[in-house]
């Protein structure tokens, strides 16, 4: 009797032990697969006028591809591929609110128009975008471990505009650098035309060709346009600029008697405030990474990957 019963027991105990790899295998399988665990903690972004939500770095790859030439070199694509995560990031509160795809958030460009805009040009332009999405995955600026607001535009007149002139509002990572770089942009410089009466169907106001002369401008300390006043009329350099429909601040208004036409004629592309992309273009060519050229454009910052999972 007793050989029977340890007959019974030696088999359930040889049983239990080759059973034993089979269920730990099963359980490690389900614990540490990273591909679950990176999927439950996914960031996605609602963009207006898209009928999907898009997961965070497949919208970055839209974002660079519509914001920064291709051409750029990848270090410059790197760092802006890191400002604008944190943008999005910031403005939609990690997904929470839908962004717009135009200039005044961020462009986003899907595949099919970028198959669209690159033709043939397609397959290597992608991969380009695609490298530089993936070397910076996760990747976001902080300050005082909050992101920061990362404004970037294309090109500065020389100095990038401060946080404080362009808005009122002092942000210590926000303030003004040389870009002088930027003078070799191709959008560096510009000039617009109207005939008097054109120009006068965009104001509230009725200008004369003697006006032209009697116009103050108020520059701040990066050259910009302040305010603009004629008589007891006064506008912001940034009303201005939007009245018109212009590159920039940094404008001269001035009347050509002899052609009939009112000129303006600027310098620099967009609003001036953070990274110049023309400028981590000519950065980049020096050699500098993308960390050393967001550490330019945006003072006291850390350059952290975020943890999804935590938010």
């Amino acid at each position: 009797m007793k050989k029977w019963i340890m007959s019974i027991g030696i088999i359930c105990l040889i049983g239990a032990l080759y059973m034993l790899p089979v269920a730990f295998n099963e359980r490690r399988t389900v614990e540490d697969s990273p591909s679950t665990a990176e999927q439950a903690c996914e960031i996605f972004i609602e963009v207006e006028g898209q009928q999907e939500k898009i997961s965070l770095e497949t919208y970055i790859t839209g974002v660079v591809a519509a914001e920064m030439p291709v051409s750029f070199k990848k270090e410059a694509l790197k760092a802006q591929a890191i400002a604008a995560r944190t943008y999005a990031l910031k403005s939609t509160n990690y997904g929470k609110i839908a962004i717009a795809p135009t200039v005044a958030r961020q462009v986003f460009y899907d595949k099919e128009q970028r198959k669209a805009n690159w033709t043939s040009n397609f397959p290597g332009n992608e991969k380009k975008i695609v490298e530089a999405i993936n070397e910076t995955k996760g990747q976001v600026l902080l300050y005082n471990n909050e992101l920061i607001t990362a404004m970037f535009h294309s090109t500065s007149n020389g100095k990038t505009e401060s946080a404080y002139d362009f808005s009122g509002n002092d942000v210590p990572y926000l303030q003004s650098v040389a870009s002088m770089s930027d003078l070799s942009s191709p959008k560096f410089s510009a000039m617009k035309e109207w005939t008097l009466s054109e120009w006068n169907a965009l104001w509230p106001i009725k200008w004369q060709a003697s006006d032209f002369n009697r116009a103050q401008f108020f520059l701040n300390d990066t050259g910009r346009v302040e305010r603009m006043q004629l008589g007891k009329n006064v506008w912001s350099g940034r009303e201005v600029r939007t009245l018109l429909q212009i590159s920039s601040t940094d404008f001269k208004i001035s009347y050509n008697s002899t052609a009939g036409k009112v000129q303006v004629s600027t310098k620099g592309y967009g609003h001036g405030v953070g990274m110049s992309q023309y400028g981590a273009e000519a950065l980049a060519s020096d050699g500098k990474n993308a960390a050393e050229i967001l550490h330019y454009y945006y003072q006291d910052i850390e350059i952290k990957k975020i943890d999804a999972c935590l938010k």
